[in-house]
């Protein structure tokens, strides 16, 4: 008898707890939603509600607002993304107006817990939009930078990163009156942008192209146009620029470098640049990490060692130091380079020097 009673009592017990916690949960559910109704309809401080009520926690969804959204549209967009729960976009920018936020959303990615329009605004008082980071290296080919993009990003694929680079009102006005005066495709194009790490509010390929191009029009546009680059100047310097970041180590050579290769130029000797070599092989298909002389006889107007005069197209995106050097190359009397074990080259005015500096390179190493 007495295991019996004590079960029963057992279960009386539990009995009245789970009506406690029944009614305590339901108090809660109405409390929160009396206090959202008498704030937004009785005109009760959301502040006097706040003390009773948490903001909504649990799991988030990320809603993207774009540049210029008014109140109502930023709403529309928290609707369309997941977030507003239950309520209109319109309850919900009355919220944001009431608490005076409505001109203070910016742009951006918001983490926020799904919920009704109250609560949503109330998360958004102190929330603050996330950008995305988008990365171009210099030294990327077009090919190894589109691959480079979409792995930061799949919706950079190939053809909208080509189709991002030949719309024309992804550039500056002044830098695209220069631009269109060059080939238009995207293999002139893609040197013209600021290799940088960039934060976006939306990593597409058009806001990549946009905000790089007008990056490096930023640093080097008032150079450009004080100096009077004509079209035709600034895609000579565009490839020069290629060639150098892909053979120079050490910026402090690139300026020397540059001047090798305006000296060639003049004389209308052979570029030989390796580089030229790896992306005229690249072009057809094969990756080479170390040119071979048998790679040097490639049938290729970027093979260097049997064209004369620049590629036809840049190999690469310049990094800043490579610019700089291109467009301001030193003034020197050398004709030929050769890297040592450290990088760093030896310069020199004669073949015959030059034969000396190899024999002094491969001793190093």
């Amino acid at each position: 008898m007495k295991k019996t009673q004590i079960k029963q009592k057992n279960r009386k017990k539990r009995g009245r707890k789970f009506l406690l916690y029944s009614f305590l949960l339901i108090l809660l559910m109405c409390a929160t939603g009396a206090a959202a109704y008498s704030a937004y309809y009785l005109k009760i401080p959301a502040q006097f509600w706040e003390e009773f009520i948490p903001i909504p926690d649990g799991h988030k969804v990320e809603v993207l607002i774009e540049p210029g959204m008014t109140a109502f549209q930023a709403a529309r967009a928290f609707e369309i993304q997941g977030a507003l729960d239950n309520d209109t976009p319109l309850q919900l920018s009355r919220w944001l107006i009431k608490f005076g936020i409505d001109k203070k959303i910016r742009a951006g990615h918001y983490s926020v817990v799904p919920s009704d329009a109250w609560n949503l605004a109330r998360q958004l008082r102190t929330a603050k939009p996330a950008l995305l980071k988008a990365q171009i290296l210099p030294g990327l080919d077009i090919f190894a930078l589109t691959d480079f993009l979409e792995e930061q990003d799949k919706k950079v694929t190939r053809q909208k990163f080509a189709e991002a680079l030949l719309r024309d009102d992804n550039y500056p006005p002044a830098m695209l009156e220069i631009l269109n005066q060059l080939p238009d495709d995207e293999y002139t194009r893609y040197v013209f942008l600021m290799p940088e790490t960039f934060m976006l509010i939306d990593r597409t390929a058009d806001e990549v192209v946009s905000t790089a191009a007008a990056s490096w029009w930023k640093h080097w546009g008032d150079f450009v146009t004080s100096q009077k680059f004509t079209a035709k100047e600034l895609q000579d310097a565009s490839i020069t620029a290629s060639m150098i970041e892909r053979e120079v180590l050490h910026d402090t050579e690139c300026r020397t470098v540059s001047g090798v290769i305006q000296n060639r130029l003049k004389k209308n000797m052979l570029l030989q640049i390796d580089a030229t070599v790896v992306y005229a092989w690249r072009l057809k298909g094969r990756k080479l990490t170390r040119v071979l002389n048998k790679d040097l006889e490639v049938e290729s107007p970027y093979n260097t060692y049997r064209v004369t005069g620049l590629p036809p197209r840049p190999i690469c995106v310049p990094g800043i130091e490579a610019w700089g050097a291109a467009l301001d190359p030193e003034k020197n009397d050398f004709y030929y380079y050769v890297a040592g074990k450290d990088g760093y080259h030896y310069f020199a005015k004669t073949y015959k020097e030059h034969l000396r500096n190899i024999r002094q390179a491969r001793s190093e190493k």
